[in-house]
């Protein structure tokens, strides 16, 4: 399959912020008085929009959230990712090594996803090149964001790969259309494991680019020609 651009999700994918984002929700829920395990936040949230993590909280509770849950959510987060945010193992190696065009499109807000990259030092592989389903209004697994973003990047859906984690995140990538790699730790629904190709390490990705694509990496250093894109 001809491959023209490469998509990535960023929590959990480039960023190994899930696991951290976890922890605060556990924290911030706690003090609500609901209790959980990051090990069932990761399983009922993983992937998922903010807004339903908080419906989710009000149905147990039988009430509404105080108007500043999800800021000090947000600014706690913050916090954490600036003092323990790290990427993913051999993010940096597949940004050096692409030579096709790639972007990254999350369901995370565009202050969120600058905050990841900045902290990991990854921003200066995209530029202009982020798109945030908050600019939408679209979110995982929806497949807007990933179609808005092979728009952009000028690629037809059918030629473009995404790299995800998530089960929102797989779902919206295989309604677009696209090749979806996802990295393994994600437990897939029987009838969509045969629609996608497990990454054991993300770096696993530049081989499996290669097999199908002549002009999938090479060894060199750099990063592409960037490619201009507006966001709608």
């Amino acid at each position: 399959m001809k491959t023209d651009a490469i998509i990535f999700d960023c929590d959990g994918t480039l960023v190994d912020s899930e696991p951290l984002t976890m922890e605060v929700l556990v924290e911030c829920a706690g003090k609500l008085g609901l209790e959980m395990t990051v090990a069932e936040a990761l399983e009922r949230f993983k992937g998922g929009k903010m807004a339903d993590c908080v419906a989710a909280f009000e149905q147990q509770l039988g009430c509404t959230l105080p108007e500043n849950f999800t800021p000090d959510f947000r600014a706690r987060c913050a916090e954490v990712y600036e003092d323990r945010l790290e990427p993913i193992a051999g993010a940096h190696k597949v940004l050096q090594q692409l030579r096709l065009p790639y972007c990254l499109a999350s369901s995370g807000p565009m202050k969120k996803i600058e905050l990841n990259l900045r902290v990991t030092g990854l921003t200066h592989y995209f530029g202009d090149r982020i798109f945030s389903a908050y600019d939408l209004g679209k979110w995982k697994p929806d497949p807007s964001l990933f179609l808005h973003a092979a728009e952009a990047m000028g690629a037809a859906p059918e030629h473009c790969a995404v790299v995800e984690d998530s089960l929102p995140g797989v779902q919206a990538g295989l309604a677009a259309g696209m090749r979806v790699f996802v990295l393994a730790g994600e437990a897939l629904p029987a009838h969509l494991a045969d629609s996608v190709q497990v990454l054991p390490h993300l770096e696993d990705l530049l081989p499996r680019l290669s097999q199908a694509d002549d002009n999938g990496s090479v060894p060199s250093p750099g990063n592409p020609t960037p490619v201009t894109t507006t966001i709608a």
